[in-house]
């Protein structure tokens, strides 16, 4: 299945409940009404687009629209704003390495990635999926488990780590997650490896000493590895909508996010949200999920989503 059938398979619920009941507005031939904007922007609001970026969506298919030089129709109109909005979203949004999972050459190995977010995001699946990808591209990947509050955590983490094929550092419940980072950083040193991925625990993102926490981890990894981490990912759970713009907001404030991997996107209708995040925060959504499976994380794609979203039914 192409990147883009998975996209637009994954997008099924949210693209229900933007089109579902305005269909008739996408009539070939047909010239919108105040009445179909009204109905547009319902449906937007419905996918937790968000008013602000809804507004802003709409008058730019009012601008295309009346555009001498535009010859589409509203359907294609909606396509091309919801790409260029998600083009000019995030700083570095458009870069070619967005979609790349190989680690570039310019970049030192390892090549450190830390995954933050809140519980019950998807986190630790996410990483799986990123370590599976990696590998697949052959490259060396090294799991570091700094989740050492949840029992379970390292555990579920290393089942992951033995179905990608891959190594992984831990250390015993309650050992100090920076010390584990630190053990995984001289680890990926010392074995050369392409990429080293740092698990951490969930947490809430009001909570100031777990987040003082993790900005301990980010400054041993920092020590350990001069200019890590290369990537920090916010993971953010896709069914929970506009909540995930708060999330965002703390985790960036505190470490810098330098990507979003947005998970679920196939078990909600508001898979909007991705376009109001590429709007509010301007923070490159680097991952999204659209299943269950090992190859379910895929590299977003601004002209593959918007084509998944903004599309003819029947």
């Amino acid at each position: 299945m192409s990147f883009l059938d998975k996209v637009t398979k994954g997008l099924q619920k949210t693209r229900d409940a933007l089109f579902g009941k305005v269909a008739a507005v996408f009539q070939p031939g047909r010239q919108l009404t105040d009445e179909d904007y009204a109905a547009l922007e319902g449906a937007l609001l419905r996918a937790d687009v968000g008013p602000t970026t809804t507004n802003r969506i709409l008058t730019g298919v009012k601008t295309r629209l009346s555009d001498s030089g535009f010859s589409g129709d509203p359907l294609e109109a909606m396509r091309a704003e919801v790409e260029s909005l998600l083009r000019s979203g995030g700083r570095g949004m458009a870069e070619g390495t967005v979609s790349s999972p190989r680690v570039p050459r310019a970049i030192p190995r390892p090549h450190i990635t830390l995954v933050v977010g809140v519980n019950g995001t998807g986190k630790t699946t996410t990483i799986a999926k990123l370590a599976n990808r990696y590998k697949q591209a052959g490259e060396s990947v090294l799991l570091v488990a700094c989740d050492t509050f949840r029992a379970a955590a390292a555990d579920q983490l290393e089942i992951w780590a033995e179905r990608a094929g891959v190594e992984m550092v831990k250390q015993k419940p309650g050992a100090d997650p920076a010390a584990v980072a630190f053990d995984g950083m001289a680890r990926a040193k010392s074995r050369d490896v392409d990429r080293a991925i740092v698990d951490t625990a969930g947490r809430l993102h009001v909570k100031s000493n777990l987040m003082a926490e993790l900005e301990k981890i980010r400054r041993v990894i920092e020590r350990a590895v001069p200019g890590a981490p290369h990537e920090t990912l916010l993971v953010l759970d896709a069914t929970v909508g506009q909540n995930g713009l708060a999330q965002a907001r703390e985790f960036d404030r505190a470490l810098k996010l330098s990507g979003l991997a947005l998970t679920k996107l196939d078990g909600t209708a508001k898979g909007g949200i991705v376009l109001a995040v590429a709007d509010s925060l301007k923070i490159p959504i680097r991952w999204i999920g659209v299943g269950e499976g090992l190859d379910d994380l895929i590299p977003f794609d601004p002209g593959e989503f918007a084509a998944g979203l903004i599309r003819a039914e029947g």
